[in-house]
C-alpha cells in the first residue's frame, strides 16, 4: 500500500515537474510577441530609455492609428492578404492536381517530373532575383499584383506537391477505382473523393505558402515601387525615416502583421495535426 502511495507522488511529483516545463517553454515562445505587443504602445523615450522591457507607462494607443492612416499599414494589409490569398489558392489547386497526376496517373515521364519538380526546392531565391526582374519588366508586370504572384506560386509548388505526393502514397485506390466504374469522370474523382481526402496535407502546405508569401521581403521590395501595391514587409520597411524614426507605430505595424498569422494557425491547428499523425502513421 505505501509502494502504490510512493508510486502515486512520484506520478505526480512527474507531472507537475512537466507543466512547469512546458508553462516555462510557452513563455519563452510567447514573450516575443508579448514584448511586441508593450513595444507597439511605448514612445521612443521609453524604448530608448530605461524602461525597454516593462509595462508601458502610458499606453499610446495612437500608434496604431499612427500606423493604419499615416504608415497606410491598412492598404498595405489588404494588398498582402490579395496576393497570399491568391498565391495560397492558385499553388494548392495546381499542386493538388500535379500531385495526383504524377502518382496516380502512371505515365512514362511521371518519376522524371516529380524529380523536376522537387529540383526547384534547391533554387535559392536570390539566384532567381535578377531573371525574375528581366522578365517581369519585359512581360510589363513590374508595380503589379501579379509580379508577386507568379513567383509566389512557382516557389510554393515544389515544397507543396512534394508533400501532397507523399500522402497521396499513402492512400489506397480502392474508392478511386469504385468511382471510375460508377461513370465518375477522373475531374469528378478528382474533387469528390480526392481532395476532401488531402485537405489536412491541404491545410499544412497552405500554412507553408501562407507565411512564405506573407514575411516575404526581397521580391516585393524589388518587382513593387509604387505605394498602392506595396506588401506589408516594405510597407513597414519604409516607414523608417532618414534622420528620424517613430518605433511605437513601427512596433503596431508588427503587430497587426503578425496577428493573420496567429489566426490561421489556429483555426488550421487541428487539420495540420491530423496530416502530421497521418503521415507518422503511414510512415
Amino acid at each position: 500500500m505505501k509502494q502504490q502511495v510512493l508510486n502515486l507522488k512520484a506520478k505526480d511529483v512527474g507531472k507537475y515537474l512537466l507543466y512547469f516545463f512546458l508553462g516555462v517553454f510557452a513563455f519563452i515562445q510567447l514573450y516575443p510577441f508579448i514584448w511586441l505587443v508593450f513595444f507597439s504602445l511605448k514612445s521612443n523615450s521609453e524604448i530608448f530609455g530605461e524602461n525597454i522591457i516593462g509595462l508601458p507607462k502610458e499606453f499610446l494607443w495612437q500608434n496604431y492609428q499612427t500606423a493604419l492612416v499615416s504608415g497606410k499599414v491598412g492598404l498595405y494589409f489588404f494588398n498582402s492578404l490579395l496576393v497570399t490569398s491568391i498565391t495560397i489558392i492558385i499553388s494548392g489547386l495546381l499542386s493538388a492536381m500535379a500531385s495526383y497526376a504524377i502518382i496516380r496517373l502512371k505515365w512514362k515521364l511521371s518519376r522524371l517530373t516529380l524529380i523536376i519538380f522537387l529540383l526547384g526546392l534547391m533554387i535559392p531565391l536570390h539566384a532567381a532575383l535578377l531573371p525574375l526582374f528581366i522578365i517581369m519588366k519585359q512581360l510589363k508586370l513590374l508595380n503589379t499584383y501579379w509580379s508577386l504572384i507568379i513567383p509566389y506560386v512557382a516557389f510554393a509548388m515544389p515544397m507543396a506537391i512534394y508533400i501532397l505526393a507523399g500522402f497521396l502514397q499513402g492512400i489506397p485506390v480502392d474508392m478511386e477505382e469504385s468511382a471510375l466504374l460508377d461513370g465518375c469522370s477522373i475531374y469528378g474523382t478528382f474533387f469528390r473523393i480526392i481532395v476532401p481526402i488531402l485537405r489536412p496535407a491541404i491545410a499544412t502546405v497552405s500554412i507553408f505558402t501562407f507565411l512564405t508569401a506573407w514575411n516575404e521581403l526581397m521580391f516585393a521590395i524589388t518587382f513593387i515601387s509604387k505605394q498602392q501595391y506595396r506588401t506589408l514587409t516594405v510597407g513597414i520597411n519604409q516607414m523608417v525615416g532618414q534622420y528620424l524614426t517613430h518605433w511605437g507605430p513601427i512596433g503596431a505595424g508588427l503587430v497587426i502583421a503578425t496577428l493573420p498569422t496567429i489566426l490561421i494557425y489556429t483555426l488550421m491547428s487541428k487539420q495540420v495535426q491530423k496530416s502530421l499523425i497521418s503521415g507518422a502513421v503511414k510512415g
